[in-house]
């Protein structure tokens, strides 16, 4: 009996009651800042992923997985090719950068079903990647259907700086929209929070749709603006609400220690 109430009682401490782990769309390029033509070949990772705790679930081949630049998209989805992590299903792209400017990668999944939850998810996942110095437009909305526009250049940012976005569904604002935000520690490694409460954050716009974060340590974080359209999908005759979610990843850069001066 001591020994179930003890395994109860740490259940709860680590999964407390209504707490699920949150689900994001990832479009992780190998280099978010391009200076060097030597790092220009980029490997794109897609996944669905629990980023902090570093969880995995199946991601089905995406509807559609798109490149834009300088007003021009190309089509990425022929190139992908299927590949396992954790036993979980995930793929990978590549793209090759020759000129300068600010790439968005955006996948769109097929939606999946969530039974704890008892609707479907679909999350349009974008992340940038910054060529040569050349950042123009970062903050011109892509117009696909959910999306999270910056409104902080999204290539030059340390931990400890300001993020902040507007979310857009349809392209309209979405006044006082729910956030989850989420850090990736890495592909071999997970994230240590001192309660489950922790793992995710939780913001909510304003009513101009805008939301601010401090991301208190470097690396890939994950922002998912989740909100609902009205349409349903069916699911066994019946049907299912569809959680409808723009995902973007951002990446915070170390701030390096200072140098001595040359010939102090």
């Amino acid at each position: 009996m001591r020994l179930f109430f003890s395994f109860v009682l740490l259940s709860s401490l680590l999964c407390p009651a209504g707490q699920a782990l949150a689900h994001f769309g990832m479009v992780l390029p190998s280099q978010s800042l391009i200076m060097d033509v030597g790092t220009a070949n980029l490997t794109l990772d897609l996944k669905f992923w629990h980023p902090f705790v570093n969880e995995g679930m199946d991601l089905e081949k995406p509807a559609a997985f798109t490149v834009y630049h300088n007003g021009k998209t190309k089509n990425l989805l022929p190139g992908l090719k299927e590949g396992s992590e954790q036993g979980k299903r995930v793929w990978q792209g590549n793209y090759a950068v020759k000129e300068p400017g600010l790439y968005a990668f955006v996948m769109e999944p097929r939606p999946y079903f969530e039974k704890e939850e008892d609707r479907w998810i679909l999350h349009y996942t974008k992340v940038y990647a910054q060529a040569f110095g050349d950042d123009a437009d970062w903050f011109e909305p892509l117009g696909i259907k959910a999306e999270i526009v910056p409104l902080t250049p999204p290539g030059d940012l340390y931990a400890g700086n300001i993020f902040q976005g507007r979310v857009l569904i349809d392209g309209k604002t979405v006044p006082e929209a729910e956030v989850e935000i989420e850090w990736y520690p890495g592909r071999d490694k997970k994230g240590q929070a001192p309660f489950a409460s922790l793992i995710t954050q939780t913001v909510r716009a304003d009513a101009s749709g805008t939301f601010s974060f401090v991301a208190p340590r470097s690396g890939w974080w994950g922002f998912a603006a989740l909100s609902h359209d009205g349409k349903t999908l069916p699911l066994d005759g019946k049907e299912k609400p569809v959680e409808i979610g723009g995902v973007l990843w951002v990446f915070f850069h170390e701030l390096l220690p200072a140098l001595p001066l040359a010939g102090k």
